[in-house]
């Protein structure tokens, strides 16, 4: 990578791995870690960061013994669009229970890592409140302005 991204260079590779997939409908998996290392000159955790970002959106998976590749068909929109749509979805209003995170990981076949990801990003934007022992409530109903 040339410069240092004020966004976060992990983040720069991800839109750009992206839009490679994208791009290239007919791809199988992605190269290997080790060769992405070496395009974009950066290191593992760098490369690692961006997969998992794309795999929070619902656009890569991890296969044991492929590697990574994309996901196909099904919902294209990006986890956190797909969770904070569970509120207009369920027809949720503030103070209502949301769903926790085993149901959400089991409705979006999305590790737990990835829904605690999000999770975090919708109470941080307002969304929602976590109360200790009794799990998150919507505490917000999402406008345009708070929408991923």
């Amino acid at each position: 990578m040339p410069q240092a991204s004020p966004r976060g260079t992990y983040l720069v590779i991800a839109e750009a791995l992206r839009a490679e997939i994208q791009e290239r409908e007919s791809i199988g998996a992605l190269p290997s870690e080790a060769e992405m290392m070496r395009s974009h000159g950066v290191g593992r955790n760098t490369i690692r960061r961006a997969l998992q970002a794309l795999e929070a959106d619902g656009v890569v998976e991890s296969v044991p013994g492929i590697g990574w590749r994309p996901v196909r068909g099904g919902d294209r929109r990006s986890l956190a669009e797909r969770l904070t749509d569970v509120i207009a979805e369920e027809s949720l209003s503030v103070g209502d229970a949301y769903p926790s995170e085993a149901k959400l990981c089991e409705r979006f076949g999305a590790s737990r890592t990835a829904v605690r990801r999000v999770l975090a990003q919708m109470e941080g934007n307002g969304l929602l409140a976590t109360v200790h022992g009794k799990g998150r409530t919507v505490r917000a109903l999402p406008t345009p302005a708070t929408r991923p």
